[in-house]
């Protein structure tokens, strides 16, 4: 029984260097994820003062007057431009749709896995030390003791901002895409329409 133990001791303790260089990772990721996210804002911004006004009231009747910029990159813009132009194929459309909502879902992935990672991570980085921690104080070892706590606590509060930044970006985005594919939909939809009654 011993010997299972050790083993099982021997295993946490040397997951503590890879669980504490992973949650270094996942910071810094995080921190360009919040650079990314804020350019990602201003893009959703001028995307929905130029945009989502006119697409949101295109009809039948004026779906031929609809006028997408060329000069604008947005994604929403690509994929609005194409329903008009190809909306008379019913088939593309829906090829169209289902490519937007696997780049909305690439876009919303890392910060899904900053927001789960980074609770486990740190519960990980939290506990590991525990043991070196209590050996510490069983043996009148003050300073390992101390030393393997403020491990513990600091891999605990990086954990938690990786995952509330994970979290925060993950909500935002995920109401982003929302918004954005009913309102490709609606388009897909009036294009769909155009087309069939045509003669």
């Amino acid at each position: 029984m011993n010997l299972i133990s050790n083993i099982l001791y021997w295993i946490s303790t040397g997951l503590l260097v890879p669980v504490i260089l992973l949650l270094i990772f996942f910071f810094i990721r995080a921190l360009i994820l919040t650079g990314g996210f804020f350019g990602q804002y201003l893009q959703e911004r001028r995307t929905a003062s130029t945009l989502y006004g006119p697409v949101s009231a295109v009809t039948p009747a004026t779906l031929a007057g609809l006028h997408i910029p060329d000069e604008d990159r947005s994604l929403f813009g690509a994929c609005a431009r194409r329903i008009v132009e190809e909306g008379a194929e019913p088939a593309r459309t829906d090829l169209i749709l289902a490519e937007y909502e696997t780049a909305l879902e690439k876009n919303i992935a890392t910060s899904k896995i900053l927001a789960k990672m980074g609770p486990i991570l740190g519960l990980m980085g939290t506990l590991i030390p525990m043991g070196p921690a209590l050996a510490g104080l069983a043996s009148g070892d003050i300073a390992s003791m101390a030393y393997n706590m403020q491990v513990a606590f600091s891999t605990t509060v990086v954990g938690l901002v990786v995952s509330a930044i994970g979290f925060l970006t993950q909500q935002v985005k995920e109401r982003w895409a929302l918004r954005s594919l009913a309102l490709l939909e609606y388009l897909a939809d009036v294009s769909r329409n155009t087309s069939t009654a045509k003669p």
